[in-house]
């Protein structure tokens, strides 16, 4: 059975608003032990998120009263962060966001693409803010009592092949024979894909091998 974010978000909403100032977010990372926060309109909807590294320009960056027009766009975006003091003002935006019912592994690849660590759950009917998902709740997955990673792998193996399981710490080695080469590799797949499988060795053997390629008569 997927695993969605609800079953291992965070309950507590960790954001501020758009008003709020740069003291006001500093604190809001330290209380929780963050490296970013939502910014949320007056309906608790997430509008965008500030990082630490946007607070990191107040420091590094050397803010201008003129700008280059040789500069590029992202360049004049960080001497506008460093100049601002509120999280209106400070985030990017908007904000990536999912829903409790979204599957881990997405909000896993989402975090990955867009390179956070968090983000903000949203209830899918409101839009407002109903938790914070962070890397370490993904990474709990990893952590399954071996009885639920057990019955999930029995699962995705549901069929006539009769296929041995031994699971050692997430990782799963797969043990019989099957009628087919391309069956063993299916099977093989479909383990992986279950949430909280660190890796698969297949030692199943097959009767036909079904993926030999004959080259051509000359």
């Amino acid at each position: 059975m997927p695993i969605t974010v609800k079953d291992v978000m965070g309950r507590v909403a960790i954001a501020v608003q758009q008003d709020a100032s740069f003291a006001d977010i500093v604190a809001a990372m330290k209380r929780f032990a963050v490296g970013a926060v939502t910014v949320i309109d007056a309906d608790r909807r997430p509008v965008g998120v500030v990082s630490e590294d946007d607070l990191l320009l107040k420091e590094v960056d050397q803010v201008r009263h003129s700008v280059s027009i040789f500069e590029s766009s992202r360049r004049r975006q960080e001497h506008r962060k460093a100049a601002a003091v509120t999280a209106g003002t400070l985030m990017t935006s908007p904000a990536i966001t999912v829903t409790p019912n979204s599957p881990v592994r997405d909000a896993a690849r989402l975090m990955h693409e867009k390179r956070v660590k968090q983000l903000p759950v949203i209830d899918p009917v409101t839009g407002r803010i109903a938790g914070t998902l962070h890397q370490r709740d993904v990474l709990r997955v990893f952590t399954r009592p071996e009885h639920e990673l057990a019955a999930d792998v029995d699962a995705a193996l549901a069929g006539p092949d009769g296929v041995g399981v031994r699971i050692d710490r997430g990782v799963v080695t797969l043990t019989g024979e099957v009628a087919t080469r391309s069956r063993a590799i299916a099977l093989t797949e479909a383990v992986r894909a279950v949430e909280g499988v660190i890796d698969v060795v297949c030692e199943l053997t097959a009767r036909k091998d079904d993926l030999i390629v004959v080259p051509p008569l000359m």
